[in-house]
């Protein structure tokens, strides 16, 4: 009896341990959160490709050319690959700049909505407590 009764807790422990799992997992923030990592990546890789496959050789290629080179081998020292490492701040560069600039266009949103949306319980206690003060003191006395 002992053991079925012990096993039974084992068994509710670990759906409890189940449930509470999947309702982290499918809060909305932690979605958010999943599906803004795969985008982030699909998009590091579309800047990826565009500074190795465009902008590197329009750019770099130019200038190495007279050394008969790729910007990918252009290397300097004893193995410091500078191609490569310039190719991946201009990745860094790209990334950031569209990032700053989404977040900059949310914000002006924001802003925006916090302008035209209702005012705020505070507010509205002041309007209510200056009509009354108006109110009280245009009173004649008794």
């Amino acid at each position: 009896m002992a053991n079925g009764t012990g096993s039974r807790r084992v068994r509710a422990r670990a759906l409890g341990f189940w449930d509470d799992f999947r309702a982290f997992a499918l809060k909305g923030s932690v979605v958010d959160l999943a599906v803004a990592v795969i985008i982030g990546g699909a998009f590091g890789s579309v800047i990826s490709s565009m500074v190795e496959d465009v902008l590197m050789p329009a750019l770099i290629n130019p200038l190495l050319s007279q050394a008969g080179t790729d910007w990918r081998e252009a290397v300097v020292g004893p193995g410091i690959r500078l191609g490569s490492f310039l190719g991946t701040i201009l990745d860094f560069l790209i990334i950031a700049l569209v990032l700053y600039l989404i977040i900059r266009t949310f914000e002006s949103l924001k802003r925006k909505e916090a302008a035209t949306a209702e005012p705020s319980v505070e507010e509205k206690l002041n309007d209510t407590l200056t009509r009354l003060t108006d109110y009280l003191e245009g009173r004649p006395e008794r």
